[in-house]
């Protein structure tokens, strides 16, 4: 057997690892019962302790090492050596008795931050926490970095992203969207979003986000939805990709949008070749490329009129107390622009802000200038400052999000450069499928659809995001677009 084949089987079963892995984790956060999750720490810290030396293992970089040498390789063939070459030699940096007890302490750490989120109990999640940061600057010094430790955690969700690049890109975002903002607040007639507010049975919207994944074309063959606290998504293998959605009860659309969000994410990983998956290239582009599928399909088609045309009907039949309101009324009340406190539950215009409090926040943990215990404070005074509100509460503040207790620091700028990877990605297909209004209005979002796998899925990580931005678009990453994309759009709903 030559080398090319020998690597690929045993990237194969790393893949069967870590999908066990997978289906363990989204049972501890669907399903176990509180009492199983000490238990479940340790198993799932076995597998991904075994996972973690076959990926580190001298068999491994013996396989990298020739094939890095070898010519002839298929472009999906070549990427793989390359990223996973990339990966195996951050990872071999890592001793194995640190990563196991890392995989164990950020188990415990995501159920403590649960009941902590429950409770609003900042204290119980703090040793948690601090460990989890401990643990990320262990793994950039492991890492290596250029400039400053936090670059070592961006890379591994966005490659080749640095916070200097990072800062040109949010400081002139920062400086056009403030106003914006303001004019909008000032000068703007809101929208009535009250009609959309009230008593909705948790049943009903559960059945209404089933409705909408089907009308994306989401795959129920290959997936299905559960509840959760934070809503994610998993894949658990090819073919098997599976969402996770929360609603609440006063709110109606609040489930639909989390799961067209998901769905999106779904969608992009449903779209990616079998053989991807098995080579290493399973996880598409970037975290960033990843988030601008779901917020495409989100925002730019939920929260559109041409989707309110189509979606009109399924929304009146599940709440036939909303039968008053028109395709516009919806469309009008699902773009209320108000700057609010839960990230998830914000507006596209004021989205952006809640991200640059994080990345403010991540990076003052990174350079020592904030200490973890001082989190709190730094949190709602920066919410301020950007936003205008304070959380009464750390459960609305400080502890609304998972991605720390699981150690995902670097994750949170991925959002934000996903909204503006779909605005220039959505400018591009509108100049490629001129009547995509319509045809959504009609019930055809296949058309979308095929295009992102034509475009995007289909390559899963064959190609780095800024190179894989511009062979789509033809440009390099700009802000403008998103800018642009939000005037023209909340411009008119506001009067101005």
């Amino acid at each position: 057997m030559d080398t090319l084949n020998q690597y690929e089987k045993y990237l194969r079963e790393i893949s069967k690892l870590n999908s066990a892995v997978a289906l363990l984790v989204w049972d501890q956060r669907t399903y176990i019962p509180k009492g199983g999750h000490e238990a479940r720490a340790e198993v799932v810290g076995k597998l991904s302790t075994m996972a973690f030396e076959m990926s580190v293992s001298d068999e491994l970089g013996g396989y990298l090492e020739a094939l890095e040498r070898q010519d002839g390789l298929s472009e999906a063939q070549a990427a793989s050596v390359r990223v996973v070459g990339k990966q195996y030699r951050r990872t071999k940096a890592i001793p194995a008795t640190l990563f196991e007890q890392y995989v164990i302490d950020r188990s415990r750490s995501e159920a403590a931050w649960e009941e902590a989120k429950a409770n609003g109990d900042f204290a119980l999640f703090k040793p948690h926490l601090a460990k989890m940061v401990d643990y990320a600057k262990q793994f950039a010094e492991y890492y290596g970095y250029q400039d400053c430790p936090y670059d070592a955690l961006l890379d591994e969700f966005e490659p080749g992203m640095t916070s200097r690049e990072l800062k040109t890109i949010v400081e002139p975002l920062r400086e056009k969207l403030v106003p914006l903002l303001r004019r909008l607040m000032e000068d703007g007639t809101p929208p009535d979003g009250s009609l959309i507010e009230g008593s909705f049975p948790l049943d009903r919207q559960h059945e209404l986000s089933l409705r909408a994944l089907r009308a994306i074309n989401y795959d129920f063959e290959h997936g299905r939805m559960d509840d959760t606290v934070h809503p994610f998504t998993i894949g658990i293998a090819p073919g098997d990709v599976r969402i996770t959605n929360r609603f609440i009860e006063t709110m109606a659309i609040s489930g639909l949008m989390s799961a067209l969000h998901e769905g999106g994410h779904a969608l992009y990983d449903l779209g990616m070749p079998a053989e991807l998956h098995h080579l290493g290239l399973g996880n598409g582009a970037s975290f960033g490329i990843h988030e601008s599928q779901s917020r495409m399909w989100e925002n730019m088609v939920g929260r559109s009129l041409p989707f309110w045309k189509l979606f009109r009907r399924d929304l009146v039949d599940v709440f036939p107390q909303l039968s008053s309101a028109t395709a516009e009324d919806l469309y009008r009340a699902v773009n209320v622009v108000q700057p609010s406190l839960i990230r998830v539950e914000a507006d596209e215009v004021t989205y952006n802000l809640h991200i640059m409090v994080r990345f403010e926040i991540e990076q003052a943990l990174f350079d020592g200038s904030l200490a973890v215990a001082d989190l709190p404070d730094a949190w709602n005074t920066a919410m301020e400052k950007y936003l205008g509100v304070r959380p009464s509460n750390n459960a609305e503040g400080v502890l609304q999000d998972v991605h720390w207790s699981g150690g995902m620091f670097g994750y949170f700028p991925s959002y934000m450069l996903g909204n503006l990877y779909s605005a220039q990605l959505l400018a591009t297909i509108k100049r490629e499928i001129p009547d995509l209004d319509a045809r959504i209005e009609s019930g055809d979002t296949k058309a979308l659809l095929d295009w992102t796998r034509e475009k995007i899925h289909r390559y899963g990580q064959i190609h780095e995001p800024k190179d894989l931005i511009l062979k789509v678009t033809g440009e390099s990453l700009s802000p403008s677009y998103f800018l642009d994309y939000i005037e023209a759009k909340f411009f008119p709903i506001y009067g101005l």
